[in-house]
């Protein structure tokens, strides 16, 4: 987590805290990507909320949205391919930390910033969550989370 957080504050430190333009996203997006060595965007992701009936996905993307991705990329330390993760409260809101300045530009609606916000109350909660994220043209691996996501795109 401190390394999540240090991250998070240096980028933050790097980028500012608002980001009010496309070109502006676009930057942030790309100083993330250069960061991840090999990054790809995945295939699809999203944010899940975990319960005894499976994965519930408020927002899925499929190959459009990169900056969320790479925003989750950079807090989890996720390199690419396919892979799911346990994200708890403190890790989420690093991630709504290092997407919010983005908000700030009214030439994109936000909508994965919104359904993290409302997985965000289902932990406060009590709910379990995964971030999951399907690479391109890999194999079923032995990940549910993975392979729920897999289902629905």
């Amino acid at each position: 987590m401190s390394d999540s957080l240090e991250t998070v504050d240096a980028l933050l430190g790097e980028l500012g805290d608002e980001w009010p333009t496309p070109e502006a996203i676009g930057a942030a997006r790309e100083a993330m990507i250069a960061r991840i060595p090999g990054w790809t965007l995945p295939a699809a992701y999203g944010l899940a909320v975990e319960s005894g009936a499976g994965f519930e996905f408020p927002r899925v993307n499929a190959g459009v949205h990169p900056l969320p991705a790479v925003v989750m990329a950079t807090v989890l330390g996720h390199g690419g391919g396919s892979a799911s993760y346990a994200v708890d409260l403190e890790l989420l809101d690093l991630a709504i930390r290092l997407l919010a300045p983005a908000e700030v530009c009214t030439a994109y609606e936000h909508p994965n910033l919104a359904a993290w916000r409302d997985v965000r109350e289902a932990l406060v909660s009590g709910a379990a969550g995964r971030m999951v994220f399907v690479g391109d043209g890999e194999v079923t691996l032995d990940d549910s989370a993975v392979n729920a996501l897999r289902a629905l795109v």
